[in-house]
């Protein structure tokens, strides 16, 4: 006979009777709000349903077209109420809802247990709430799926990560990360901690992420940094907390729905056509009022507001004029690429300020940058076995420098050696200098506008 894992907060944090929880959370669902390729992993709350439903509601609702697809879920959520050191799993073989029983995973569980921090603990998850309130969502968006559950107490981003390297599967896997934002805070406090973590989680800036911006950021960190790893992007759905959905405002608690998308698919013409506009648009308006002139990103398509860095770059007649840019996604695309658009023109310290009269031809040329993930090199040797020629754009940091050559370099090159040596040369080191405390970090970019 099967083990199974009863429901233990139905009833409490969602209804008991299956077809009020099938109507609420239908309730809670909307038109698919994706704008990327489909999400690898999303991050919801985990609160009652009368709280936090309407924000999970707004994460599960961009994997709707995904049922049929997704087979298996792997499911982190932070324990709650055992002191845990690692990551939990239950002895169970079903996941049990109001809404039905979900396979778990012995396959998948077998695996992971080879790992010394993953053990079997079923008081971790006789109570847990933080997994059991996202398997209803699953069962109504995905319908036959199976699920690894599991819990996540003390451990490091690193170990999360690896239990997501182990079982990251292809597209018939999704993980979901559960976590409310910020605790107790007045409703005016909430809002500016929450509006912060946000910012770090689309950042993927994990290292910054405590326990008291989210109580899931141990396995959000874990996610975070595999999405690093793999090259993927956070975008935020909804930013909301219970002072705006069913609760007072004195002393509130933060909820954040997230997608993490693969970015490898390139902006569709109209929307690279609007960022050139946008690049144009403010060196113009700077021409005409002799300051830079700030945007509202909500102005524009969402995909353009998600936090990503740029370089932007301008030639006149074949000969640089001007090329500023960040290497941290710090503030959204299209913000991002006015700002340095207008650094480009005005504050190189290379050239002079632009003048009106170069406006008419001048060329514009983005480089949309992917996050940086740092190389772990042994030796030189290793460094430029490392490097993809083509593809990479490296940033080298040593003794409190730090320079970056885009990928647009290699057109210019013979080698990766080659390649290397300029990047020394403009962190002012010498072509044949290495230490061991050198540091180097991989990005690509996204090519708009004409060859450089």
């Amino acid at each position: 006979m099967s083990v199974v894992r009863e429901p233990a907060v139905a009833g409490r944090f969602y209804p008991a009777d299956p077809d009020e929880l099938r109507a609420t959370i239908r309730g809670f669902l909307r038109p698919d709000p994706s704008q990327g390729s489909p999400p690898k992993a999303i991050i919801a709350p985990h609160a009652g349903y009368v709280y936090s439903g309407p924000i999970a509601g707004s994460a599960y609702s961009a994997l709707r077209g995904l049922r049929g697809r997704i087979r298996r879920v792997i499911l982190f959520g932070p324990a709650h109420y055992v002191r845990l050191r690692g990551m939990a799993l239950p002895s169970a073989d079903v996941f049990q809802t109001p809404l039905g029983p979900v396979p778990i995973d012995r396959a998948a569980v077998e695996r992971v247990l080879a790992l010394p921090y993953v053990i079997v603990n079923d008081s971790a998850h006789a109570r847990e709430h933080s997994l059991e309130v996202h398997v209803p969502f699953l069962q109504e968006v995905l319908g036959d799926f199976q699920v690894v559950p599991l819990a996540v107490g003390e451990v490091t981003s690193a170990e999360v990560s690896a239990v997501i390297e182990l079982l990251w599967g292809g597209e018939e896997t999704l993980l979901v990360v559960s976590s409310d934002l910020s605790h107790f805070h007045d409703y005016e406090t909430a809002v500016r901690v929450d509006t912060e973590t946000s910012h770090l989680i689309e950042s993927l800036r994990f290292e910054d992420l405590t326990g008291e911006r989210c109580c899931g950021f141990r396995p959000i960190s874990g996610m975070l940094e595999a999405a690093r790893h793999r090259g993927l992007r956070v975008r935020m759905l909804d930013l909301r907390n219970s002072g705006d959905t069913a609760g007072p405002r004195d002393r509130v608690v933060g909820y954040g729905a997230f997608v993490l998308e693969d970015v490898k698919t390139e902006l569709p013409p109209d929307y690279r056509q609007i960022l050139l506009d946008v690049a144009n648009t403010s060196i113009a308006k700077a021409l005409e009022e002799g300051h830079e002139i700030p945007i509202e990103p909500k102005d524009y398509p969402g995909r353009l507001q998600m936090l990503q860095a740029s370089f932007v770059t301008l030639h006149i007649e074949g000969r640089l004029r001007g090329c500023m840019g960040s290497l941290e996604p710090t503030e959204p695309l299209v913000v991002n690429v006015a700002r340095n658009a207008y650094a480009a023109a005005f504050r190189d310290p290379r050239f002079g300020r632009l003048s009106s009269d170069e406006l008419p031809r001048l060329e514009i040329h983005l480089s949309l940058l992917s996050c940086p993930a740092e190389l772990q090199v042994a030796s030189e040797a290793d460094l430029l076995a490392q490097m993809r020629p083509g593809i990479d754009g490296l940033t080298l940091i040593e003794g409190g420098r730090r320079e970056t050559l885009l990928p647009s370099v290699w057109k210019s090159v013979v080698d990766a050696r080659e390649f290397l040596i300029h990047l020394k040369r403009k962190t002012g080191l010498a072509a044949n200098y290495w230490s061991d405390t050198i540091r180097v970090e991989r990005y690509t970019a996204e090519s708009i506008g004409p060859d450089l």
